[in-house]
């Protein structure tokens, strides 16, 4: 799904996208991760470029090191999203790439 604010938004799983759109989908994943993920979902949906993360310090929006060309934002002090850049300038488009258990359990 693409939106239409200023930030471009795709999905590389098509259930990250239904995470976000359908509100009886839980794709597995705990009740708090849902509501985080919808959360940061609008905070991105509202975002006028990738300044707008940083200045929500909450998300706690940084580059992955080893792991190039991503960054992670906090859904839960245990969970998450991973996204990934394409484009540039006006043609960047944000991809959400993964909701990661950042302890690996």
């Amino acid at each position: 799904m693409w939106y239409a604010g200023a930030v471009d938004v795709d999905f590389s799983d098509p259930n990250l996208d239904r995470l976000d759109t359908d509100p009886d989908y839980d794709a597995g994943l705990p009740r708090a991760v849902v509501k985080g993920y919808r959360k940061v979902m609008g905070w991105i949906e509202e975002a006028q470029d990738e300044r707008d993360f940083y200045s929500l310090k909450s998300l706690h929006y940084e580059k992955l090191q080893g792991r190039p060309g991503q960054h992670s934002m906090k859904l839960n002090d245990q969970y998450r999203l991973i996204v990934e850049y394409r484009g540039s300038g006006k043609n960047k488009t944000i991809i959400i790439v993964a909701i990661e258990n950042h302890y690996g359990d």
